[in-house]
């Protein structure tokens, strides 16, 4: 698995897809928040706060992630490479595992150096250090898990078309209805109730609540069952194929 992990990772390289993808994320967000004026720029709103970020970052992830996973099975199926990865000694979660393994790393890759942000406005501020250190590092977390959340779904975008253009608008639509359209379905509801109900099934009510620096087990527990629950979904699409 390992060295799947490894081929992987150095594809996302030697193709510039990974530079890209944290490029454009990394300058994306450095635009909005240092450059562009508005609402979003934390010169202008005067706060030592990084929450811009952290309300922009799921969008922008929103459709990165999907471009790094788009290849991870569609290409393999559209070359006819993947028969022959399935005869490798490796079972289909190994298979899955290192291809996810490899599209996280570039995720986190990407979020690190956010950090470089974290520690300027850590001395930007009027009085230095004044920065709600557990709402950041809460929100840091949480990105990292929505992530890893939009991975998992892009993985499944991937295995189900050989096409990788459309496996980068369904990991995207999928990604989208996971993390806020079921806010617009509990929108049809009253709130509380069912229509609370709905919106918990949705990663946005999650990733809000650890971003405001309470790392919930709850909230852990929806971002790791969720991700399980597309691996487990590849997985079997995997093995339909293999059979």
């Amino acid at each position: 698995m390992w060295a799947l992990f490894q081929k992987e990772l150095s594809g996302f390289f030697s193709a510039l897809t990974g530079y890209i993808v944290i490029a454009v994320f990394l300058t994306v967000n450095g635009l909005f928040l240092w450059v562009f004026p508005g609402n979003m720029n934390i010169l202008d709103i005067g706060t030592s706060s990084l929450s811009p970020l952290f309300s922009m970052a799921p969008w922008v992830f929103l459709f990165l992630v999907p471009a790094i996973t788009m290849r991870s099975f569609s290409e393999e199926k559209r070359s006819g490479t993947l028969d022959l990865l399935l005869t490798r000694p490796l079972s289909y979660f190994q298979i899955i595992m290192g291809k996810y393994l490899a599209s996280v790393s570039v995720v986190i890759l990407a979020l690190v150096p956010v950090l470089v942000y974290y520690f300027s406005v850590i001395r930007l501020g009027s009085t230095p250090g004044n920065i709600d250190h557990g709402a950041f590092w809460g929100s840091f977390i949480g990105l990292f898990l929505l992530g890893a959340v939009y991975v998992a779904i892009g993985i499944l975008a991937s295995m189900l078309t050989d096409n990788s253009v459309v496996a980068f608008l369904l990991g995207v639509f999928l990604a989208f209805i996971f993390y806020s359209g079921f806010d617009y379905i509990a929108n049809i509801f009253e709130y509380g109730g069912f229509g609370n109900f709905i919106q918990n099934l949705g990663i946005d009510a999650h990733y809000r609540s650890i971003s405001r620096g309470i790392v919930d087990s709850r909230d852990l527990l929806y971002f790791f069952a969720t991700i399980a629950i597309f691996i487990q979904l590849t997985r079997l699409k995997l093995a339909s194929k293999h059979w």
